[in-house]
């Protein structure tokens, strides 16, 4: 038979088990085939017809089709600047970091013995945004530089002194994203937005904080050291925005007396990517590390006394606190905030201050050049932003600008010009040669050389920067390539990724990232579109933003997606406030409770909390499930409130609930809506849908079932589907138009959030198609239900659908073993010791751990999880069977270093080779991780956020 029509499946590449693997794993769970398994998995009432979408496109066919998509971005050169702006990303960091699927593929570093490479990359982070912002702590980056700004205020609001206080004055000149997004967040609070002149006489008592752009939206730079002196003597706070790369250049604000700054380190490396993923960065001063939204990354010891590095503070966290949190934050952006450290570690503080130095000189350059010109520019401080007044010249330039390929900043009757790092001396007389023609001026009437030796400085003599910053040695020791390739290979060796082994963490879906569905966000007509670049020059952006809504809509059974939210816990408040915007519009405003079950993400409280509705815990019964009646009690006790249902499907705890459709009819009647955690989509894709089961919004994380990588902590994207009757809500955006007038105001600085990123996604369904992701969610279900068929003999597993059966993920009990002091984080820490990163541990059940291995990995990777996990149930049982001592044991001091099993002193009751090399397929593959167990609560109470001395690391 010819094989003329044969082509290779994308979707034999992404799916890890072979046919024949497939079939072992189906007759070692007594099923004839995978259609019966989901027979016995998925409940029949839920199960949807086939999903209709574009036939499957093979790699080298989707790569084709993205590349003529790419085309139609016109990325023109870009001045708009409102805090997005051209970069170089170095080679080296690009081929090494954001390519490498090392760096991408990693877990949130929750495992911090296997994490010391991003761990020290985010520290580094930490240490640019410390140093740069003149504040004591930061943290491992935040979402965007709006939603960053909402956080502060936030922060500040709940720890005010005066708590009468409830206004946030803020100053007309910041960018409009923040201010819409302030918006947004304000409002659940009673919080009031006063948009006035930040002076001393607007200083009233009612003020809790004030809120400055620094330089400000229109480029200006001002001294705020008197306001901050006058607002300090009432109790008030101050809050800014500051521009990183500027700050190389001007006072940092914490010493003019800024309580937080917050900002985008997208400048450090990062293309503009059409709005993201960017890191935003948050410092404070050190009252308020308890306060701080965020993760921390701090040092401590590990259990040899050496330094290490793990995630301080967690109790912060919303997993812990749920609806008391102080934020729902969950993904960061962290992949990018290493991205950007390493930008501060290879160039170092010389290196940035020339970059700084550069694009002011050329922004005086331009300055100087066009006045001569005849035109009057209304900045008279300025770092890299000029405000031109054109008055009716407006129209006429702004079409010469685009004839020469620019894209200026346009205001009423003015032009914004903001310079970057990509700009040159040659691009300066581009600009010039416009705004000349305009004036009916021949550019050879303005010599620039007549002005590069005569340029001066628009930084006011008392903001220029005296303070030095990035002294610590490693921000002075990498400024070869050779040397700062070797400085990042170090780091990503001591860390973990799917590189190494599966990451089976359950509710976080680890799956396949795969190199086709990469390779397109490094292309500049991608990454190089700025987020409010004019409409005709992004229809590239916008064909696959439609086609990627219209799949995802057939996938969930909803009438629109919303893209803006970029991150999972964005997308439960986005979908929270739509819902509440729909209760306004019918005049019931007045509804305000959310039911939530007790074994919820804790995200869903805290987002709950944040969009000002009351959580009503419903009781889940013996089996783990919603306790049906308990939950229709509360619906109707709270039938005249009830605003809305929070709900995980499948559950929290992996099981195909059977109720789950008279579960969303009881809320529907009561006059809720009903809002699914899309946390488990992965289990749903092709075989069931939220739309079809009942809900009316749903967020996906597309860093779990659609493929974006996890990128140690972020980048993440949560955008939410809508029923039909909630569409008119959406998310709309203060620059870019994208939703109607109902539309809530924005929950993200740019209009399609991270939108860079949904190439992955849609690089994912394309070459998927309907079967392929039919088939990638069997197999989801084929290899949880494997592994729990494997260890439940071992491990009891705490919940199972009506046929005893779970869905993608299973939790495992391992409450009992405390009784012999072995807990759950021992066999946490024992797992690395046999190469693998631990399952999610203590959720959504303390003493347990949640395993989902999704449907990238093959039986053989399975079954060596398996079989370490049975080993150390054997390590276990000769604790309990007294063979071994209690507190002295290879679960106690797990993990084994290297430099531990090699060193010249072994006096543990153990070999060397019990401690290293338990199975023998580590002698072919061993993981060492590079500390010991690290201490955590040393860490809690002397805790340092900030590269420490050089003599720590000796």
């Amino acid at each position: 038979m010819s094989n003329v029509h044969y082509q290779e499946k994308f979707q034999d590449r992404h799916n890890g088990p072979s046919a024949a693997q497939t079939d072992e794993m189906l007759k070692f769970l007594g099923v004839a085939s995978l259609d019966e398994l989901i027979e016995q998995t998925v409940p029949a009432q839920i199960r949807r017809k086939a999903m209709n979408l574009p036939t499957a496109l093979s790699e080298v066919a989707y790569l084709e089709k993205v590349a003529q998509i790419a085309e139609k971005n016109k990325v023109f050169k870009s001045y708009i600047g409102q805090g997005y702006y051209d970069v170089v990303l170095p080679g080296v960091i690009q081929r090494n970091v954001f390519e490498n699927p090392g760096w991408y593929t990693q877990y949130t570093p929750y495992q911090a013995e296997i994490a010391q490479g991003r761990l020290q990359a985010l520290l580094n982070f930490q240490t640019v945004v410390s140093d740069f912002t003149g504040l004591e702590i930061a943290n491992a980056s935040l979402l965007d530089e709006a939603t960053a700004a909402a956080e502060a205020m936030f922060m500040l609001y709940s720890a005010r002194k005066n708590k009468n206080a409830n206004v946030f004055l803020v100053s007309p000149n910041i960018f409009p994203q923040t201010l819409d997004v302030l918006l947004t967040r304000a409002t659940p609070f009673g919080v009031e937005l006063r948009i006035a002149d930040v002076n001393e006489a607007n200083l009233a008592d009612d003020v809790f904080a004030v809120f400055v752009q620094y330089p400000a939206a229109d480029g200006t730079v001002s001294d705020y050291k008197n306001l901050a002196e006058a607002a300090h003597a009432k109790n008030i706070t101050v809050c800014v925005a500051a521009d990183l790369m500027s700050l190389a250049l001007l006072t940092p604000p914490g010493e003019w007396g800024a309580d937080v700054v917050v900002g985008n380190s997208q400048r450090f490396g990062v293309p503009m990517g059409f709005g993201g993923p960017h890191a935003a960065f948050f410092a404070t001063k050190d009252t308020y590390k308890r306060n701080i939204p965020g993760r921390i990354i701090g040092v401590t010891t590990d259990s040899n006394g050496e330094y290490a590095l793990r995630m301080a503070l967690q109790t912060r966290e919303q997993h812990i606190r749920r609806d008391k949190a102080s934020s729902n934050i969950c993904t960061a952006q962290a992949l990018l905030a290493i991205m950007a450290s390493f930008y501060a570690v290879y160039h170092g503080p010389q290196g940035i201050k020339n970059i700084a130095s550069r694009i002011h000189d050329l922004t005086k350059l331009a300055d100087k050049a066009i006045q001569a010109l005849g035109y009057e520019q209304a900045n008279k401080t300025y770092f890299d932003t000029l405000r031109f007044h054109v008055g009716a010249e407006l129209s006429g330039l702004k079409s010469e600008a685009l004839n020469n390929e620019l894209n200026f900043f346009y205001g009423e009757g003015t032009v914004g010009i903001s310079i970057d790092e990509t700009t040159t001396f040659e691009d300066i007389k581009t600009i010039v040669k416009v705004f000349a023609k305009i004036k009916g001026k021949s550019q050879d009437e303005v010599d620039l050389d007549d002005f590069v030796n005569e340029l001066g400085t628009s930084i006011p003599e008392e903001l220029v920067r005296t303070s030095d910053y990035l002294t610590h040695p490693i921000f002075n020791s990498y400024h070869s390539e050779h040397e700062m390739l070797r400085y990042i290979k170090s780091l990503e060796a001591k860390d973990l990724s799917l590189c190494h082994s599966m990451i089976p963490l359950g509710s976080c879906t680890m799956k396949l990232n795969a190199t086709t569905e990469m390779v397109p966000v490094t292309w500049a007509r991608f990454g190089g579109l700025h987020p409010f670049a004019p409409v005709d020059q992004t229809s590239g952006y916008m064909q696959l933003i439609n086609e990627l809504n219209d799949w995802l809509c057939e996938i969930t059974g909803f009438a629109k997606m919303s893209f803006q939210p970029n991150s999972g816990a964005q997308g439960e408040y986005a979908g929270l406030m739509v819902i509440d915007a729909y209760h306004k519009s019918r005049g019931e405003g007045h509804r305000d409770i959310c039911l939530i079950p007790a074994s919820a993400h804790g995200t869903n409280p805290a987002s709950a909390s944040m969009a000002g509705l009351k959580v009503v815990v419903v009781k889940t019964d013996d089996k783990g499930n919603i306790d049906v009646e308990d939950l229709r009690a509360k619906a109707v006790e709270h039938a005249a409130n009830l605003n809305a249902l929070m709900v995980t499907y499948p559950s929290t705890h992996g099981v195909f609930e059977e109720t789950i459709i008279e579960i969303c009819n009881i809320i529907h009647e009561n006059g809720g809506q009903v809002y699914m955690d899309g946390a488990n989509m992965n289990a749903q894709v092709g075989l069931t849908s939220p739309g079809f089961i009942g809900a009316d919004v749903c967020h996906l994380n597309l860093h779990k079932t659609f493929c974006i990588p996890h990128g140690g902590g972020g980048p993440g994207m949560g955008p939410i589907g809508v029923a039909a009757h909630l569409v008119p809500f959406l998310p709309n955006h203060k620059v870019v138009a994208i939703s109607g007038e109902e539309g809530i105001t924005a929950v993200s600085a740019a209009p399609f959030g991270s939108a860079s990123i949904l190439l992955i996604s849609h690089a994912y369904i394309a070459m998927m198609g309907a079967n392929g992701l039919t088939d990638a969610t069997k197999i989801a279900i084929l290899n949880a239900n494997y592994i729990k068929a494997r260890l439940e003999n071992h491990y009891p597993v705490l919940y199972a659908g009506a046929n005893g059966r779970c869905a993608h993920e299973m939790i495992l009990d391992c409450r009992a073993f405390k009784n012999v002091g072995v807990e759950v984080a021992d066999i946490a820490k024992r797992l690395m010791d046999y190469g693998f990163h631990a399952p999610t541990v203590s959720f959504p059940v303390a003493g347990t751990l949640m395993v989902e291995p999704t449907e990238s990995e093959s039986k053989p990777e399975l079954d060596r999880f398996c079989d370490a996990l049975i080993a150390i149930r054997q390590e276990i049982a000769a604790v309990e069977a007294g063979d071994v001592e209690k507190d002295n044991n290879v679960l106690k001091n797990a993990p084994h270093t290297a430099a531990v099993v090699s060193g010249d002193d072994w006096d543990r009751p153990y070999s060397r080779q019990t401690a290293a090399y338990p199975l023998p397929y580590l002698r072919e593959a061993k993981f060492w991780p590079s500390v010991g167990r690290v201490n955590d609560s040393q860490g809690d109470r002397m805790l340092i956020c900030s590269c420490p001395p050089i003599e720590a690391y000796a």
